[in-house]
């Protein structure tokens, strides 16, 4: 196996500490067979797991759907990321305080011989990993971001973070292939979400999401914007949201792990409002800024 190509970043792998080179699973892991599992990315700010709580809230969510029990509590989850957070800092030279990191957590069901059935009584597989977070740039938050609209042709089970990426695979490659940073998704006519973000319509001074139901990925952010609207004083509101009403938008946003909270300035080639970032994005990048040093 051809590992050079890794970089030589820390891992964990079914209660072992190693690294990405040395790290292997076997090929009839139903997570290499069928992406039968489940996974979590959680930022770290100045060595500080980001919403820790919510991503295992989310974490359990995932995996009751896809019946996997979870292989460790709450609290053992966490000793992993700190683990993880101080060898990736370590390997920079700095104290984990220093760093800011992403952490990538994933449970598959196991090892067994391939079969659509779920089988009893193997153990779940967990391997977790940190590495650099890579922000948006100067340029985007200032200029905002282009995007791309599609057809939402995902399965319906979307609220589960699994590992069965493909749909979202081949949806983010379309707005790679012309440039763009985003593909906004669309099913029957009414907004879902992007290939790897939640999107938010900004109308008349009030931020609007897409329901949380299991055509959307519940996004971590989808409770932190609430909260930061609260604190702002903007209306916040989730319900369906026409196609005409996104590209209608005053202001349009991208919030994930990485993201944080984007302005899309174009769709599809057209203006989004004034074709600048709006103040609402202002407001709210600004509140998230201060909620990751409050975290």
């Amino acid at each position: 196996m051809n590992t050079t190509n890794l970089p030589d970043l820390p891992c964990y792998l079914n209660g072992e500490f190693t690294n990405l080179r040395e790290a292997k699973v076997s090929v009839m892991d139903r997570g290499f067979i069928f992406g039968d599992g489940v996974y979590e990315v959680v930022p770290v700010y100045a060595g500080k797991p980001f919403r820790f709580a919510e991503h295992m809230t989310r974490l359990d969510r995932s995996l009751g759907e896809l019946r996997i029990a979870n292989p460790m509590s709450h609290d053992q989850w966490r000793g992993l990321v700190d683990r993880l957070i101080a060898a990736y800092a370590g390997k920079l030279g700095k104290a984990p305080g220093d760093t800011d990191q992403l952490v990538y957590l994933q449970v598959t069901r196991g090892v067994a011989m391939r079969d659509h059935v779920m089988p009893a009584g193997i153990t779940p597989t967990v391997f977790a990993t940190s590495n650099k977070i890579s922000p948006p740039s100067a340029a985007d938050r200032a200029e905002g971001v282009a995007c791309v609209s599609a057809d939402d042709f995902r399965w319906k089970k979307a609220h589960i973070k699994s590992l069965s990426l493909a749909g979202s695979v081949l949806s983010r490659q379309m707005s790679a292939d012309v440039g763009a940073a985003e593909t906004v998704m669309f099913r029957d006519g009414f907004l879902s979400e992007g290939a790897a973000a939640n999107v938010w319509v900004v109308k008349d001074g009030a931020v609007i999401g897409a329901p949380k139901d299991n055509l959307v990925l519940e996004g971590i952010r989808y409770g932190l914007i609430e909260e930061l609207c609260r604190a702002e004083g903007i209306r916040f509101e989730l319900r369906r949201i026409s196609r005409e009403e996104v590209f209608g938008a005053d202001e349009l946003l991208l919030s994930n792990a990485t993201k944080e909270v984007l302005p899309v300035t174009r769709l599809d080639g057209s203006p989004i409002g004034t074709g600048k970032p709006g103040p609402i994005y202002g407001k709210l990048y600004a509140a998230y800024q201060l909620a990751k040093q409050n975290a």
